[in-house]
């Protein structure tokens, strides 16, 4: 009878863990899904290693929207890698120019990353103004990178009047890091704009650029008051269920967004990226909190502050709290 009992305790118990399900994306708020617009017009001038592609919303059609500026990283040519991404901001009523630094993966050498992908931006912005596109607003300039793309976004964040771009007033890094390359570094971030709310997202399992290029745009961008150094942590509670903290948390993989460049990078982001709590509740409930906070002075607490809602990561489907964000 002990036995039988232990083997029907044994099956319930499993059942209820494979039964866990992850945070489904929020009905509304910064990350969810209350989209305001159905449909996306691309502009593909990506041909060349300083071209671009343009994401507009369509449908109802608009006469002007606020531009983001994402920047790939090494090798992630192709928006599909990004792709979920790029229509949950796209649908939320930004245009979002995606910059192409290189034409693969090597070369160019990565001291031209930079320059390549300010052209591809002040020509994609040329393009919206030529009176066939919604006309964009460029006076909350909003800036986010991964990975080798969270390098430059700090760069170009740091050296806009140089390269005559618009002021960022909204920076999201995305584990920031450039391997053993140097193209693009500073030797520090002071010139980051005092008014920009910079946030810095690193990863805990980060093994392939680690923390360091995070660590150290946040302590020498001395001159910007409101920046935040944020952590986001592997948490592991379920065998065949986990939160991953490593490097490509923000892959969103989507085929629809599939503009035919391709590198070893392409194949490898199909195989790891999925959607999850991360994407929800740390990438795109971060980057779109900075939109309304800077553009409309709402949902501030989901952006800045080291509050609760900014470092909330939504909850299992038995109640219990995904580690949260850990900010300095």
């Amino acid at each position: 009878m002990r036995l039988f009992l232990f083997f029907i305790l044994f099956f319930l118990t499993q059942n209820f863990l494979n039964a866990q399900i992850l945070p489904d994306q929020p009905l509304s708020g910064p990350g969810g899904r209350n989209y305001l617009y159905d449909d996306i017009r691309v502009t593909d001038r990506a041909e060349e290693a300083d071209g671009f592609w343009i994401f507009e919303p369509v449908s109802p059609v608009l006469d002007s929207a606020h531009v983001v500026v994402f920047l790939h990283g090494y090798g992630a040519i192709n928006p599909m890698i990004y792709g979920g991404w790029l229509e949950h901001l796209v649908r939320k009523g930004n245009i979002v120019i995606y910059p192409r630094y290189q034409k693969r993966l090597f070369p160019p050498g990565t001291k031209h990353f930079a320059g390549r992908a300010v052209i591809g931006i002040q020509n994609a912005l040329d393009t919206l103004r030529n009176g066939h596109h919604i006309l964009p607003i460029t006076r909350d300039f909003s800036i986010t990178g991964h990975s080798y793309g969270g390098a430059l976004a700090a760069n170009l964040s740091a050296n806009y009047q140089e390269y005559k771009l618009p002021k960022p007033v909204a920076v999201l890094l995305c584990s920031p890091g450039t391997g053993p390359f140097k193209g693009g570094l500073l030797e520090d971030y002071k010139n980051i704009p005092k008014e920009t709310k910079l946030l810095i997202m690193i990863s805990e399992k980060d093994k392939t650029v680690g923390d360091k290029l995070g660590k150290k745009v946040f302590a020498t961008a001395e001159n910007t008051i409101q920046k935040y150094l944020i952590e986001q942590l592997e948490d592991r509670r379920f065998k065949k269920l986990d939160i991953r903290a490593g490097h490509n948390e923000s892959y969103s993989f989507d085929k629809r967004f599939d503009y035919g460049k391709r590198t070893i990078v392409t194949r490898r982001a199909k195989r790891v990226s999925r959607l999850d709590a991360v994407d929800y509740f740390g990438y795109w409930k971060l980057l779109d909190a900075l939109h309304n906070c800077t553009r409309y002075g709402q949902d501030c607490s989901y952006a800045i502050g080291n509050t609760f809602e900014q470092g909330f990561m939504g909850y299992w489907s038995d109640g219990m709290a995904v580690k949260a964000l850990k900010i300095k």
